[in-house]
């Protein structure tokens, strides 16, 4: 049986794939300028955004209502971790572009 803590990381592994295509999106544009900053920033956000997601994983699975059915606290927790890993994503990128654009 598997314990309780690896239970939200399930999400994490579905969802992997499609994380990974938006992490290669995120890390190859734009192409230019890419000096080394920008790749220790865009490195920086997509370590944060996966560790962020994580983190949201574990906290939503606890906080989730056993009230609506079993299978409920899985589906909040990654509904929560999307979002989550979305935000942070979204945020490194508004953040990238505003210090691309005043260079």
């Amino acid at each position: 049986m598997t314990g309780i803590g690896t239970l939200p990381l399930l999400a994490l592994f579905l969802f992997a794939p499609w994380f990974l295509i938006l992490s290669a999106l995120y890390w190859l544009y734009p192409r230019q300028p890419r000096p080394a900053a920008r790749r220790l920033f865009d490195g920086s956000a997509l370590v944060l955004a996966f560790v962020a997601c994580a983190i949201s994983l574990h906290w939503s699975y606890g906080s989730a209502d056993q009230a609506y059915g079993a299978l409920w606290p899985q589906m909040f927790a990654t509904t929560v971790g999307y979002g989550v890993f979305l935000l942070v994503l979204g945020a490194a990128y508004w953040l990238r572009r505003r210090w691309l654009l005043a260079r």
